[in-house]
């Protein structure tokens, strides 16, 4: 039976109160699914994208909890522990408790990187009802003597699949060791990896599984829509679709941290100022940022893959990836910032010829072909290209390695030259240096190259890790050094130079 308020769900008169003035009268299928199994006691699996309502479908029930069963929690220890894997959307985890909970009126915290650690030991001196953490901040605060995990009664973990595309599943099982043994269990994934499914079975008794939306399906109401394009041409096409003033409210997709300040650097060139925010940003930066996004005051923010289910803004018109995403289920996330709370939305990807591998892999997922446009180029003479599929035929089998066909050479490229992804030429790293030329010159990092979101190397699927210079480091002479810059760090147990 599908229940069609939250009156009939059974939640406390506190709670839907605040409900009510929130103007929230109709639970979604998986809150009115979940919520009777939480406020049950049992132990839950929640199979749910990020937009369908899954903050609330456990937020509900753990006030209910609270407001039930009143108690002051013991000192530095927590009632209830929520796990998520960004700042970001463990901020808005804690305003939603704060929204939902506002007659019940549970002490809370919020643990995440970016903000003094004192600051936050002192917030749980005196104990907490509701702690909201991410993995690594909590690790540190449990080692520093500032939290007790002994006492928590409900552990909730939040977007679990991408805890393990984060590298978070051994921080995650080092957490629950120090949990007690009863306790009541509620994980939440967009998927459901054999790795989360392993710890889940390990960690869960009994557990109600609850499914809506497979992640494979993107919501009905967003238009999707493909622009073939050289990769020169991105930064030109960007800025001729955010000057229609129709768009209101747009989130642009980066692959990288680099690669998203260099889109705010060239909107602003074209005169549209914009946002950015990603994991080299300060925590007071992205809060800023968010906070211009969310009040109109910036129209464009960008945002790396950290953003794709860590940010909840109503009225986002347009989700632009001008980068695809290199795995397919980020791109689901990503459209699924536009459209939500029953609008429409528009979903425009880029796409250039070193990403076609990448939209085939994501209509195969979402098993539609999206409607496509071509905006390419020609080298020569820049008319658009020849009509036709821009996607090229489908590759039938295995990828070929080793001894297959060589790779043409692009058109006008000269022989010890390579071109990157940006479409600038820098050596080849078979290319024979000049023997006047000097050495920091000859292993200069190309601009743009660096490390990823979580850590990673920024390079195209296919070009050697590291880069030009891996493996090697580099000083300059101390007279072109900058004034005040740090230089680079002595090796652990190197001797200082006698001077």
């Amino acid at each position: 039976m599908t229940l069609t308020t939250f009156a009939e769900l059974g939640l406390a008169e506190p709670i839907l109160k605040a409900l009510a003035e929130a103007k929230h009268e109709t639970p979604t299928p998986i809150q009115s699914q979940a919520i009777p199994h939480v406020l049950s006691g049992k132990d839950l699996i929640g199979i749910a994208q990020t937009g369908t309502g899954k903050t609330a479908a456990f937020a509900l029930p753990i006030l209910h909890h609270i407001a039930t069963d009143r108690r002051r929690p013991e000192r530095r220890a927590a009632r209830v522990l929520v796990l998520s894997p960004t700042r970001e959307l463990s901020g808005q985890i804690l305003e939603s408790f704060r929204i939902y909970g506002r007659h019940v009126r549970p002490t809370t915290a919020l643990a995440i990187g970016g903000v003094p650690l004192g600051r936050q030991a002192r917030s749980l001196m005196a104990g907490v009802d509701v702690l909201v953490a991410t993995p690594g901040r909590l690790a540190d605060l449990v080692e520093n003597n500032a939290v007790r995990l002994d006492q928590v009664e409900m552990f909730v973990l939040d977007e679990a699949d991408q805890m393990l595309d984060m590298g978070f599943i051994h921080a995650i099982r080092a957490i629950v060791a120090r949990l007690p043994a009863k306790r009541r269990n509620l994980f939440f994934s967009a998927t459901m990896p054999k790795e989360i499914e392993k710890l889940a079975g390990q960690l869960l008794t009994d557990p109600v599984r609850v499914a809506v939306t497979p992640v494979a399906k993107t919501a009905d109401k967003i238009e999707q829509k493909v622009i073939f394009t050289d990769r020169n041409g991105k930064p030109g096409l960007l800025a001729d679709l955010l000057s229609d003033p129709a768009i209101d409210r747009v989130l642009v997709f980066s692959r990288t941290k680099h690669g998203a300040d260099r889109v705010v650097k060239g909107l602003s060139v074209a005169g549209i100022p914009a946002e950015a925010i990603h994991g080299n940003k300060s925590q007071p930066q992205r809060e800023r940022a968010l906070a211009a996004f969310r009040d109109g005051r910036a129209r464009v923010l960008v945002a790396t893959d950290i953003a794709a289910r860590g940010i909840d803004v109503p009225g986002v018109s347009h989700v632009v990836n001008y980068d695809l995403p290199n795995v397919p289920e980020s791109y689901v996330h990503r459209i699924g910032r536009t459209a939500r709370a029953g609008r429409d939305g528009i979903a425009i990807s880029f796409c250039d010829n070193d990403e076609r591998a990448f939209l085939r892999d994501i209509e195969r997922l979402i098993k539609i072909q999206i409607p496509a446009e071509d905006r390419r180029t020609d080298r020569r003479g820049g008319e658009p290209a020849e009509a036709g599929d821009a996607r090229g035929p489908r590759r039938e089998g295995p990828r070929r390695f080793g001894n297959g066909p060589r790779t043409p050479r692009p058109q006008g490229e000269r022989s010890g030259e390579r071109q990157d992804r940006g479409g600038e030429r820098h050596p080849d790293r078979r290319a024979e240096p000049r023997a006047d030329q000097p050495r920091a010159e000859r292993h200069a990092r190309p601009e743009g190259h660096g490390r990823s979101e979580h850590g990673r190397a920024e390079h195209p699927r296919g070009e050697r890790s590291g880069g030009e210079f891996a493996g090697m480091r580099f000083m300059k002479p101390r007279g072109e050094r900058p004034a005040g810059s740090e230089g680079p760090r002595r090796e652990q147990g190197a001797r200082r130079p006698a001077r």
